[in-house]
């Protein structure tokens, strides 16, 4: 018997039935339903819509069916996974023949649809931040003044950092404040608002920096009240903390550069 010729499209069940009825020929009987999938390289229903037909049509041999054909028992590489014999259908209980013929596969061609993009169309752009320039310089000689005008009220004035190496070098101890906490206020700030930071720095971050700012706030309140009131020489209890701000800040900034570094 030759066998089907391979197709890309599958064959309907009407097709393949006289292949069927010639291969019942041969082996004088109606084959089985793994003999129909391996001759007609057909799948499990198709198999079973073939031998229905078969049935249907072929009448059984009167004689005693002849030993099962030992091809049966060969697993099939088209079939399902663990192909059971099923015996033939009996004829009261044979379903209605149903096309098998799976639905031609439409051919999506080479159409490819693209978004057009508007050539006018422009990128969503971000906010300037020049502006920021002008709030700040008014800002900075504000504060840089209020600072410098409370630590001279708290004992803070030129220095000679360098005595005998540099003994004409000086400088005023009270523009330390300013840089100091104003600048790590800024930096802390920055570091909140980033979110680039672990946690725990963030955090120490985020006090750090609203306590920083209220310091700064305090010590102009503190200038602008004492210089309204004609004092040349603050309270000792204001001159402590003033003291104190520089040490502080040194180690809050320490303390923030580690937790940078540090990851969870």
């Amino acid at each position: 018997m030759t066998a089907p010729t391979l197709s890309a499209f599958p064959r309907p069940v009407e097709d393949l039935i006289p292949a069927a009825r010639d291969l019942a020929d041969q082996l004088g009987e109606i084959p089985s339903r793994n003999r129909i999938k391996k001759e007609l390289r057909v799948g499990g229903p198709k198999a079973d819509a073939i031998l229905a037909a078969l049935t249907r049509t072929d009448t059984p041999p009167a004689t005693i069916a002849p030993p099962a054909d030992p091809a049966d028992t060969t697993p099939d590489p088209i079939a399902d996974p663990a192909p059971v014999a099923d015996p033939p259908p009996a004829a009261d209980d044979v379903p209605p023949l149903v096309s098998a013929q799976a639905a031609p596969v439409a051919d999506p061609g080479t159409k490819v649809t693209t978004d057009v993009i508007p050539t006018g169309s422009k990128g969503i752009r971000r906010a300037v931040a020049w502006p920021v320039v002008l709030l700040a310089l008014p800002a900075f000689v504000a504060i840089w003044s209020g600072w410098v005008g409370l630590g001279g009220l708290t004992g803070f004035g030129v220095v000679h950092p360098l005595p005998g190496i540099a003994d004409g070098f000086s400088i005023n101890s009270a523009i330390t404040l300013p840089i100091g906490v104003e600048t790590y206020g800024a930096y802390a700030l920055y570091i909140w608002l980033s979110g680039r930071v672990p946690e725990p720095a963030r955090r120490f971050a985020k006090w750090s920096a609203l306590g920083s700012l209220a310091v700064g706030a305090l010590g102009q309140v503190a200038y602008h009240l004492l210089e309204a009131a004609g004092v040349t020489s603050a309270p000792w209890w204001i001159t402590t903390a003033v003291a104190c701000l520089p040490v502080a800040v040194l180690g809050m900034g320490a303390a923030l550069a580690h937790l940078v570094r540090t990851h969870d």
